[in-house]
């Protein structure tokens, strides 16, 4: 093998030297965006599962990364990757829920676990519970709590995506954990 097929590990590299390789569109650069996909697709996920429901949540993400592919070319970095990444996230649930509003939140099916079926079950209500108390959150509320909670985003990266000011990202997910904490106790969870 000559070293010019040799592939480098780019799992280990920061998300700004791979959005290069990328950029550079040399041998490397679809090795160095499957990086980005495994980094970044399981918060992706989590936050339009938490916007779209868990049963769209996987043709939102594949939009995503399919328009980060589109425009991680003229990427400039201004903004981190992560927060451009999940302003696309935004973008793309918010166009599916646009695209679906005859259809009910509760009424979109949860695909398959490919995990072991007996753990998931003994969450599946708490999991409801908490997707039906999310759901019904002003949409703001729910974005930012979203990104924060879900996404392990902090407030100025928030406030960067959201183009929202820092004290109204802090005063919407306040708003949210209360009226969370109040929908959850009502059902009979303890927060």
């Amino acid at each position: 093998m000559n070293d010019s097929s040799h592939s480098p590990d780019l799992r280990g590299w920061p998300d700004e030297a791979l959005v290069q390789v990328f950029q550079q569109r040399g041998p490397h650069s679809e090795g160095a965006f499957e990086v980005l996909v495994t980094r970044h697709a399981p918060r992706i996920h989590r936050l339009a599962a938490s916007m779209v429901g868990p049963g769209s949540a996987d043709d939102v993400v594949q939009d995503v990364f399919i328009a980060v592919h589109s425009g991680l070319q003229n990427f400039r970095a201004e903004a981190a990757l992560t927060t451009w990444l999940h302003r696309i996230a935004l973008n793309a649930c918010t166009r599916a829920l646009k695209l679906r509003s005859s259809v009910p939140w509760e009424s979109v099916a949860e695909p398959a676990a490919p995990h072991d079926l007996a753990l998931s079950g003994e969450n599946t209500d708490l999991r409801e519970r908490l997707a039906r108390a999310l759901h019904t959150l002003p949409p703001d509320q729910r974005e930012a709590l979203a990104l924060r909670e879900l996404s392990g985003l902090d407030y100025a990266e928030i406030a960067e995506i959201t183009g929202a000011e820092l004290g109204t990202v802090k005063s919407r997910i306040n708003r949210a954990r209360a009226a969370l904490r109040v929908l959850l106790t009502r059902t009979g969870v303890t927060p």
